[in-house]
């Protein structure tokens, strides 16, 4: 069967929420407020990012120092492995940022197609969102239009995610690996889901 993979990367890639973790390390105080307002839907990414941003006592030299300390989820290598040996399409739909996709890559020698928002550094942070769903806006980086852009000619669509973002994706997958919040909204509303913790998990289930 031809299956593409679409994955979620803070959390699901990454042991650790690195967008969680910079901002806990580099923003004054304020931050928790504005990420509530967030998880509300009541501001977008975008707008989060920005507000959060000005709280920021760092440059980029701290944030890529910082993120280089962080590891990714057991067996992602080996997942990645497995996927081109199948001949199975990977791509990353972050909501986070490419400079740490890009730090994280080069520490672990990892070469996979990634859309992501843009951090930019002049006389602060700056947030830029390419690949933003002008229809919604809600998210930087809209994964559902990304995955209807890349799915081709699959046989089967799947989506690794465990966050707030990665519900809408999920809903437009054939199969969901998930955990978290994720993985309990793919419960309540009904969408079919595979409960994972590393991706030793996923590897024996698209094994058999």
């Amino acid at each position: 069967m031809k299956r593409v993979f679409f994955l979620d990367f803070d959390g699901t890639i990454t042991k650790t929420d690195t967008c969680f973790l910079m901002v806990k390390t580099f923003a004054g105080e304020g931050w928790k407020e504005i990420d509530e307002m967030w998880e509300r839907k009541e501001i977008t990414t975008e707008e989060c990012a920005s507000l959060t941003f000005k709280l920021f006592q760092a440059d980029m030299d701290d944030v890529k120092k910082l993120i280089e300390t962080v590891e990714i989820n057991e067996h992602f290598l080996d997942f990645l492995q497995l996927c081109r040996k199948e001949g199975h399409a990977v791509y990353i739909l972050s909501d986070g940022y490419d400079v740490i996709i890009e730090t994280l890559f080069k520490k672990y020698g990892i070469e996979v197609p990634y859309y992501a928002n843009r951090m930019i550094y002049q006389d602060g942070f700056q947030i830029a969102c390419p690949y933003l769903n002008p229809d919604c806006g809600q998210c930087g980086t809209c994964k559902s239009s990304l995955m209807e852009k890349l799915k081709g000619d699959a046989e089967q669509v799947i989506y690794i995610g465990d966050g707030a973002s990665d519900t809408c994706p999920a809903s437009k997958a054939d199969l969901v690996f998930a955990k978290d919040y994720l993985y309990q909204y793919c419960l309540e509303k009904g969408i079919p889901v595979v409960r994972f913790e590393t991706f030793q998990d996923i590897i024996e289930q698209i094994k058999e």
